[in-house]
């Protein structure tokens, strides 16, 4: 295959998507995160982190303070590709997030999340 072949094959591939966590191993504050390319908006947030441009200040603050050894990054839920190519996983990924923000409730003292207004 050429590399504009690959380029499209890569493009036409879709990403793992789902929720993922950062989690504070001191105190066990953790953020979730929803995105429709896992490794990437992982890979992101690992360089914002690591750069101080992270634009969470309470986690920002933390991940300097007790360092980049003292968070994991996991992944917590996945959703499975639809057979449709076209189909919009917006509200899927929005519902699984807000799925696992009502369970683990990672506002205050427990996480770096802020609580949505109602909808």
């Amino acid at each position: 295959m050429d590399k504009k072949a690959l380029r499209k094959q890569y493009k036409d591939t879709l990403q793992p998507m789902g929720v993922f966590k950062i989690q504070n191993k001191v105190n066990s504050k953790i953020l979730l995160i929803s995105s429709n390319n896992l490794p990437g908006r992982i890979n992101r947030e690992k360089f914002q982190l690591d750069m101080g441009s992270n634009p969470n200040t309470a986690l920002q603050k933390e991940y300097k303070e007790f360092g980049k050894d003292n968070f994991i990054f996991e992944i917590v839920d996945t959703l499975k590709p639809k057979e449709d190519p076209a189909y919009n996983y917006s509200d899927d990924l929005d519902m699984l997030e807000e799925m696992w923000l009502d369970k683990l409730q990672p506002y205050g003292d427990k996480g770096y999340n802020e609580k949505k207004p109602p909808k």
